[in-house]
């Protein structure tokens, strides 16, 4: 199937990104590699060196510089693929969180890939075939508290993607929605400067026990591989699947949330003791805090 496609991918700088892009031209496609910032390139290059791989300007919150990375690579016609990876994230309580930063996270996570969406998406149809694929993460699964922006975008982005996966359906385009858990990336240092944690703060149990979760993902240490393969099995797979949670934690946080009520979720945010509320998440989500 990957025999002389084309696959655009969004924020290739680093993890996820450099790793698919790297890991498509491996298998048979022809890449163009999405980043805002050019210059950062260099990790690219050395992974990627010898390897069908182009790499584009591309801010995807900019109409003109999305319009552009497509034309770089040969026009919507030419693109069979869309890797929408693109994304920045952030740890803070809601009632902190800056409204301009809210927002931010919105126009990258969620906007950034309709507007990708858009650019290919009529040409897609015209040609009755294609792929859209949109890197969410469990958090667009799961509500996960602190961290209420960036799970919010990535709800919305799981939303556009199964919508538009039955809009799409009858004109033989894919759209798939792979949603990683906690992936040993560089995103956790670029979303330092949204990441708040202060003692005194009236939140400081929410703050706590977000960061545990993590430290439970860093422990795991699911490697950014494991998501460019299972982006390449979703968009060749014969039998199509909406959803691809990619690590032990998505995994377990989805099925835990899906099998318990609403009320019982919300009332792990109530006043328990760190015994209590670890005790909790194991036997819904399977996952240690430490």
């Amino acid at each position: 199937m990957s025999e002389n496609k084309t696959a655009l991918i969004t924020g290739t700088s680093t993890g996820i990104g450099l790793t698919t892009a790297v890991h498509l031209a491996r298998n048979g496609y022809r890449v163009f590699a999405g980043m805002r910032n050019t210059a950062k390139r260099e990790a690219l290059d050395e992974a990627a060196a010898g390897l069908p791989v182009t790499i584009v300007e591309m801010d995807v919150t900019n109409d003109d510089s999305v319009q552009q990375a497509v034309e770089s690579a040969g026009g919507a016609n030419a693109i069979d693929v869309l890797v929408n990876n693109a994304g920045m994230g952030g740890a803070t309580p809601l009632e902190l969180t800056p409204m301009e930063e809210h927002q931010r996270m919105f126009d990258t996570n969620y906007f950034g890939a309709i507007r990708c969406i858009q650019a290919v998406l009529p040409s897609m149809r015209e040609r009755e075939s294609g792929c859209i694929v949109n890197i969410t993460s469990m958090e667009g699964l799961v509500a996960i508290p602190d961290q209420i922006a960036y799970s919010a975008s990535k709800w919305a982005l799981e939303c556009a993607g199964e919508a538009l996966a039955h809009e799409v359906c009858r004109f033989g385009i894919r759209v798939v929605n792979v949603e990683p858990g906690v992936i040993m990336t560089k995103i956790f240092e670029n979303s330092a400067p949204m990441t708040r944690f202060d003692r005194t703060s009236p939140y400081v149990d929410i703050m706590r026990r977000n960061g545990k979760m993590f430290a439970a993902g860093f422990r795991a240490a699911t490697q950014p591989e494991l998501v460019a393969e299972t982006i390449l099995q979703a968009i060749e797979s014969e039998t199509y699947q909406l959803r691809w949670p990619v690590g032990e934690d998505a995994k377990g946080l989805w099925e835990g949330r899906k099998a318990m009520s609403d009320e019982a979720f919300v009332a792990m945010g109530g006043a328990l003791s760190d015994d209590e509320y670890n005790a909790l998440y194991l036997q819904h989500f399977g996952i240690e805090l430490k």
